[in-house]
């Protein structure tokens, strides 16, 4: 059911739907968590069922927020196991700058492999299996080279953004604009360059963010807000979500700031149609406490490795594995 506080303004009705419009302190951590399930089961009982460009089908609404504050532990789903592992290898690649999967690979992380498969089979008529294209990924630099790219995706957009005047690092640019102007209103990073859209293997789904600083330096917060276009919520959101805490530690960290509070804003939220069941199972389950992050101090964002990154007390319902649309 919808989260029901006692102690906060009354609830606004529109149409069907109760909106809480309620201050993050008045959520304790289980319902901040408790807002990951409700979100799901607005999606099934006020989304449209519509075909998509995958061919599986979603239900669908438009225009949601959940936030989180990371002071109250961090913000790993609990009610299914989420990879953490794969999580920071893929935060450490966009990081990094890259977008050819070989890295990936070569690290047991399979998350963008079906769109340079597909691409493989399609143009080649070939239908290798994904454990044989993956081993040539891994150890074929040339066939990594040719295979392997996935076009200006978030690693060419954070780390080398075409811009008129040159190339930008946006989070070079960030990391000092959070050291140096904390309180700026322009900390911003965009994945979204309209002119190179149709050259990415896919276009970036989370398209943006923003850091807001809070308080002076030596005891200030850092906050941090994401825009996502299209959001598959079972199977991405919850990467998505301790993606960008960890990103908001992170950056913290190298700005002398303490993480205050995460905010993901949704365009098209939906749950594939093939991941029904998954989600029905999932509502069933009740959130467990937050577990902890633990991050090694580094001199530099780019110098992370994923053992930098530990997750500890992290209790969890079982695993819920569902098909990745393409």
């Amino acid at each position: 059911p919808p989260l029901r506080p006692t102690t906060c303004t009354p609830p606004t009705r529109w149409g069907s739907r109760t909106i809480f419009s309620l201050p993050l302190a008045l959520l304790s951590p289980h319902a901040q968590m408790r807002q990951y399930l409700d979100y799901l089961q607005d999606i099934l009982d006020h989304g449209t069922r519509h075909e998509d460009r995958t061919g599986t089908g979603t239900i669908r609404v438009f225009g949601r927020q959940l936030r989180f504050d990371l002071t109250e532990g961090f913000p790993l789903l609990t009610t299914k196991r989420v990879w953490m592992r794969g999580v920071a290898e893929e935060l450490l690649w966009f990081l990094r700058g890259e977008t050819n999967i070989q890295s990936l690979v070569q690290a047991g992380v399979s998350i963008w492999t079906d769109w340079p498969l597909q691409r493989y089979r399609d143009e080649t008529g070939d239908e290798i299996s994904q454990e044989a294209f993956e081993e040539r990924i891994a150890t074929d630099d040339a066939f990594a080279e040719r295979w392997g790219d996935l076009g200006p995706v978030y690693g060419t957009q954070w780390r080398d953004f075409e811009g008129p005047e040159g190339r930008v690092d946006q989070i070079e640019r960030l990391v000092r604009g959070l050291r140096e102007t904390p309180h700026s209103r322009r900390h911003v990073v965009s994945a979204w360059h309209p002119a190179q859209i149709e050259d990415a293997a896919l276009p970036p789904c989370h398209y943006a963010f923003q850091c807001f600083v809070e308080g002076e330096p030596g005891d200030g917060r850092l906050s941090l807000m994401w825009q996502q276009r299209s959001v598959d919520s079972f199977l991405g959101l919850p990467f998505n979500i301790a993606s960008y805490a960890l990103l908001t530690r992170m950056l913290a960290q190298q700005a002398g700031l303490t993480p205050h509070e995460l905010i993901f804003n949704g365009g098209d939220c939906h749950i594939y149609q093939n991941h029904v069941e998954q989600v029905e199972e999932q509502l069933t389950r009740t959130p467990y406490d937050r577990p902890t992050l633990r991050l090694r101090q580094r001199d530099s964002i780019f110098e992370h490795a994923a053992d930098d990154v530990t997750i500890e007390d992290y209790e969890h319902h079982p695993a819920l594995t569902a098909p990745i649309a393409v």
